[in-house]
């Protein structure tokens, strides 16, 4: 964030977690696996890494929103899982973090290590397939957004 902005870490209010996860948590699966295609459709996630990726299943969860997404990759795309709450299937990569992580991550404001071993993200399952999460990430290259004029009173 160049611009001097940056995100604070901050936590939701228990209020909006419980309220968060008695609502279908399929409409999260399935906005981030189209955001995710989209990604890899226009180029910013490697297909190299993409490959690896085949047959896994994740789960991403904000953990003050109340709210997760259950999605796998198989034959090229990023599909959403429609599953039950508390379902006994393990994913085999799991991230927990609340939404300030999650947003300072998607802005590379903090990488996943710093939050990983300051216990803000956790990163359950395989091991290998996680680095290659990581190191996909790392390799994303984004845009760059064009500055907005400064507004002064």
């Amino acid at each position: 964030m160049s611009q001097g902005f940056s995100i604070p870490r901050f936590k939701l209010p228990a209020l909006l977690a419980s309220l968060g996860s008695r609502l279908p948590q399929w409409p999260h699966s399935l906005a981030l696996a189209m955001g995710l295609n989209a990604a890899a459709r226009i180029g910013l996630l490697p297909a190299d890494s993409l490959a690896l990726l085949e047959g896994r299943s994740f789960l991403v969860e904000v953990l003050d929103a109340g709210g997760q997404a259950n999605f796998t990759y198989r034959d090229g795309l990023f599909r959403p899982l429609w599953k039950a709450p508390k379902s006994p299937e393990t994913p085999d990569l799991s991230f927990s973090a609340n939404l300030s992580a999650f947003l300072q991550l998607l802005a590379r404001q903090e990488d996943p290590d710093t939050l990983f071993f300051s216990r803000e993200l956790s990163i359950v399952g395989d091991t290998e397939l996680g680095l290659v999460i990581k190191n996909m990430l790392d390799a994303v290259e984004l845009p760059q957004l064009p500055s907005l004029p400064a507004f002064r009173s």
